[in-house]
């Protein structure tokens, strides 16, 4: 699997996770040691989807191209696409219950 087929997506994921610090409880982001954090990125968080939802696209044409060049498609790197667009799908539609998950776990 080639780098770049790793990377926008594992991006897209972590753009699409870092919407959620404007969600998430005070008293949370200040246990984690960044407690301005959710108001610096409050103002960012469509510039954050939108970086998201683009380095998708690349995945996606990446992955798409990858196939109609001949070349083997790993099943790694399409599992790890699928997953990351669902991340940020729901992350994009659902983000107060994803930062409600994300703040009950361990």
């Amino acid at each position: 699997m080639k780098h770049s087929e790793k990377i926008a997506p594992l991006a897209a994921v972590i753009g699409a996770l870092s919407t959620l610090a404007c969600c998430l409880p005070l008293g949370i982001a200040a246990a984690a040691g960044a407690a301005g954090l959710g108001v610096v990125l409050e103002p960012l968080r469509p510039w954050l989807v939108g970086s998201s939802i683009a380095l998708l696209g690349i995945g996606f044409v990446q992955l798409h191209r990858s196939k109609t060049a001949c070349q083997r498609r790993s099943p790694v790197s399409t599992a790890v696409l699928l997953i990351s667009a669902m991340i940020v799908l729901a992350v994009v539609l659902f983000p107060q219950t994803m930062a409600s998950f994300l703040a009950d776990l361990p």
